[in-house]
């Protein structure tokens, strides 16, 4: 078709389509229009997203301040970066709908702009927020600022047809009779009419949370403000509540029977969920038997059932601080399928056979029964591996167990090591409560080699699992990690040669173009384009090295932080494309099904295997369950961060003042943002608020300037801050430089976080 372009008349008389055929098509187009693979012209015509250098497809990116961007669903040829749509042009549609967007200027640096010509798909249908009470009727305003557009309620509409609030634990159920109570309260509004040609949204309340600063109102927000599905539909929980609570000696019969050995699960202090058991020992020929057993969730939850269509909207479980949303009914989760200690469960089963220097020469897949012996936690057994007498007194007849499980891991990770796999060690922040269940801190999370041999246990089976259904050539879902772009690498390169350090590649090739541009005035012009070229040869091994050369020194945390962002998000995917970050070349999430829905289709593949069954499901159904659960998995994370750094927030309100010592962890031309060395909490300190001089920023060093002083900030550099603002809203923090009082100025001391 010349210029990639063709109508529907052209389509159907190229593939000579007829009757049904016409149709198919018809729908495919309409597919690949909403997943952004194709852009539909106004004169009808289609044309490969691919190829179009004047309209893209992609989701809208709102800043607090109005303008927004678009982020291509698919890389644009020419153009770098996202697409800056300016605020007059963002006015109809919100953050976060899929938009078609018309490119009106690309500039010498390949930085481009454009308008919205359609929205594709809204974000919202709901929209959680602060209800007001004004002169000119009633209102809801975002708690999200980068929705920039009230809510209006119209009357008869402010109150919800059940004004009770259920399903939500440990926030009380509201009662309210009129609008004028109702102002001030957090509600969660369905959209009647979204904001278009500079008219106003309008929408109904359909939720009541509470005040602002009611106990559990913010993971109620966040629960809304992110649409995570939370309560199940009836059918799904009465499925749940009719599985059986004892296991038929008809099925345990069809299963290997793994219940007289010693299997047990290790996990956190506060898990309820536990999806995976593990036992090792040496086998008489001197190599390791490694044995993962995986609750067997696709036994209890059938293709197309109620609890499987909610499984899947939900496509995994979200962790907060102080609850969960499960991606299953807690009968499930917490029941049946959960690896509970002294209890018979199902599982799907990975024997496998290792040899001393950790590969694999022997592996087995089945259907099994365990009773796990003990749940163990990750500091019981870092305990009992670390010579702690009374845990080992304890776990007698286990301790043997874990000491065999310490030296394979170490084994598995020393392979994993040598053929290039990146082990990034940053800090978690972990939120500390008090019994009544308010923060009362930050502190880093934990991590022992209880965790190094829970991780290297799963790696391998994942990788075993995976490898094993690309041998057999059937349709399945792969977890991959591309390639990293080169211009990010080229970002990070800079950065770290500031610090003396460099990842070690070589050049990249680069790759020199001509395009023509049409200026803003109408005009044409021809411009050169010179680009790195994306197939960089950077490896998981430069990275590795890098990682073994900062280890230990004071740059460590931001420099693995930024190499961290130089790499490109792991995603779902039906194609096996290796994983970058691992140095494998197949691999797949097999080992949570209870709180991930790609292992449970990983199950159910590696289940028809076994039965010498046909694949289930076909490589178009693959491709879009990779999409649909890759965005369910970013959905999650967002709100996981969010509220935390909301959380954080709250907790510094009551301490502006005082002082703390922090590491600066990145330069902008509008100042340096820093984080507070034990608390793990980020803020700004705006440029303006630099004491003793006026500072400029140096893009090329990325550091900010004194005019006169030659005073520098760079990154990795240690303040010394004081809090001098707390923006709940906008969820920031602002610092300025510490200096000391002068005479007749009172200063608050610190506190530690042990002070609270």
């Amino acid at each position: 078709m010349p210029h990639a372009k063709a109508s529907f008349k052209n389509l159907v008389r190229e593939l000579g389509a007829h009757g049904e055929q016409r149709d198919v098509l018809e729908d495919r187009l309409t597919k690949m229009v909403d997943k952004g693979q194709l852009v539909e012209y106004r004169n009808g015509q289609y044309v490969a997203a691919s190829h179009s250098r004047e309209y893209i497809i992609g989701r809208l990116s709102v800043h607090r301040d109005g303008y927004g961007f678009v982020i291509p669903l698919q890389k644009v040829a020419d153009i770098a970066g996202d697409i800056f749509i300016p605020p007059a042009a963002v006015e109809q549609a919100m953050h976060g709908d899929r938009v078609l967007a018309h490119i009106t200027y690309v500039g010498p640096d390949g930085k481009a702009e454009g308008t919205i010509l359609k929205i594709l798909n809204r974000a919202h249908q709901t929209v959680v927020g602060e209800f007001r009470v004004r002169r000119r009727g009633n209102w809801v305003k975002p708690n999200d600022d980068r929705l920039q557009q009230w809510i209006y309620i119209p009357e008869g509409m402010e109150l919800p047809a059940a004004p009770r609030t259920e399903d939500r634990v440990g926030v009380k159920t509201i009662d309210v009779s009129s609008a004028e109570e109702l102002d001030g309260m957090i509600v969660n509004v369905e959209l009647l009419e979204f904001p278009a040609d500079g008219e106003d949204g309008v929408g109904r309340v359909i939720e009541i949370l509470g005040k602002p600063d009611d106990f559990g109102v913010d993971v109620e927000i966040t629960i809304r403000k992110h649409h995570l599905p939370h309560r199940f539909p009836e059918e799904a929980i009465a499925q749940a509540k009719d599985v059986l609570l004892e296991i038929p000696a008809s099925e345990i019969a069809k299963r290997k029977d793994f219940r007289d050995l010693p299997i047990v699960t290790i996990d956190g202090e506060t898990a309820r969920d536990f999806d995976d058991a593990v036992f090792v020992e040496r086998l008489p020929n001197g190599n390791w038997r490694l044995d993962v057993h995986i609750a067997d969730v696709s036994h209890y939850v059938r293709p197309g059932s109620a609890i499987d269509k909610e499984a899947l909207f939900r496509g995994t479980s979200v962790y907060f601080p102080d609850r969960a949303v499960p991606m299953l009914p807690h009968e499930l989760s917490t029941g049946i399928c959960s690896l509970r200690p002294n209890e018979d469960r199902l599982v799907m089963s990975a024997e496998l056979e290792l040899d001393n220097a950790g590969d694999i020469v022997g592996q087995t897949f089945c259907r099994g029964v365990i009773r796990s012996a003990a749940r163990m936690t990750y500091t019981a057994v870092a305990k009992i591996l670390d010579g702690d007498e009374a845990e080992r007194k304890t776990y007698e007849q286990l301790v043997p167990h874990f000491e065999r499980m310490k030296e394979l891991a170490l084994i598995l990770n020393r392979k994993r090591t040598k053929r290039g796999s990146i082990d990034f060690d940053l800090p978690e922040s972990l939120i500390e409560f008090d019994k009544n269940g308010l923060m009362i801190g930050v502190s880093r999370a934990p991590r022992n080699i209880a965790h190094r041999i829970i991780e290297e246990f799963m790696l391998s089976a994942n990788e075993a699992v995976a490898a094993h259904i690309a041998h057999a050539n059937v349709p399945s879902l792969y977890r991959i990690h591309e390639v990293p772009d080169a211009k990010k690498v080229h970002d990070f390169e800079e950065i770290a040669s500031q610090f003396g350090y460099t990842l070690a590649f070589g050049a990249l090739p680069v790759k020199k173009f001509g395009m023509v541009d049409k200026k803003r005035d109408g005009r044409k012009v021809r411009r050169d384009i010179v680009m790195a070229d994306e197939r960089a040869a950077v490896t998981s091994r430069n990275y590795q090295k890098l990682i073994g050369k900062i280890e230990g020194k004071p740059e460590e945390r931001i420099l693995s932080y930024l190499m961290l962002r130089s790499l490109k998000q792991a995603r779902y995917s039906h194609e096996n494309q290796g994983h970058f970050a691992l140095a494998a070349d197949t691999y797949t999430h097999f080992t949570s099904p209870i709180r991930r829905y790609p292992d449970l289709m990983v199950h159910r593949v590696l289940g028809n295997l076994l039965d010498d069954a046909p694949a289930g499901w076909t490589e178009e159904q693959m491709e879009e369950l990779g999409t649909d659960c890759s965005f369910t998995e970013r959905r999650a994370g967002e709100a996981e961060r969010d509220l935390v750094e909301w959380k954080k927030v709250q907790f510094m309100i009551d301490r502006v003042g005082e002082d703390f010592d922090a590491m600066i962890i990145s330069v902008t031309k509008f100042g340096l943002f820093v984080e507070l060395e034990q608390l793990f909490i980020e803020g700004l300190i705006p440029i303006d608020t630099l004491p003793g001089d006026r500072f400029k920023f140096h893009d090329n060093a990325r550091r900010l300037v004194g005019e006169r002083t030659r005073r520098e900030y760079k990154i990795g550099e240690k303040v010394h801050v004081i809090l001098d603002r707390v923006d709940a809203a906008a969820k920031s923090l602002q610092f300025g430089i510490w200096q000391a009082p002068q005479p007749g100025r009172k200063n608050k001391k610190a506190r530690s976080r042990h002070d609270h």
